[in-house]
């Protein structure tokens, strides 16, 4: 990914902010990253956009998802050496609570990388950490195949 060498070349490779401006869906969804030592949280701030039941009001299904694949993504890449963006070889995710018509916050966990594969553990939350609305485990490839 260019902009990953980019930001290297320009010694901001820890920059993940712009690294999240890069990637069509997070720029779509206005998701954000926060960075308090070596700790990232990402954010997603409310829209409107993001309601899937109406009638709840609830956040869609498919926004958590994604919100909680882009924070192991991102985790991966602050914390390894990778070039291009992980790739997710599978991802299972328990839906806990529903979704208020409020910002989200997540914070992934590598919990086992190798070479080519790493395991990651993720939650979001919006109002108090302790109580998740939804969690993630997956597992991704580090390096291309046929590499």
């Amino acid at each position: 990914m260019k902009i990953l060498q980019k930001l290297k070349q320009e010694n901001r490779a820890d920059d993940m902010q712009a690294l999240v401006e890069q990637i069509p869906y997070a720029q779509f969804l206005g998701m954000k990253v926060e960075r308090k030592g070596n700790e990232l949280t990402t954010v997603l701030p409310f829209k409107d956009m993001l309601i899937g039941n109406p009638n709840l009001p609830a956040i869609h299904g498919g926004v958590l998802g994604a919100f909680l694949e882009l924070t192991s993504v991102i985790q991966l890449l602050f914390l390894t050496s990778c070039e291009s963006l992980p790739r997710t070889v599978d991802i299972s995710i328990d839906y806990l609570r529903s979704g208020k018509p409020q910002d989200m916050y997540g914070r992934a966990i590598v919990t086992r990388q190798g070479r080519r594969v790493a395991n990651v553990r993720a939650e979001i939350w919006q109002e108090e950490k302790a109580k998740p609305i939804a969690a993630s485990h997956g597992n991704y490839l580090l390096t291309p195949i046929d590499s």
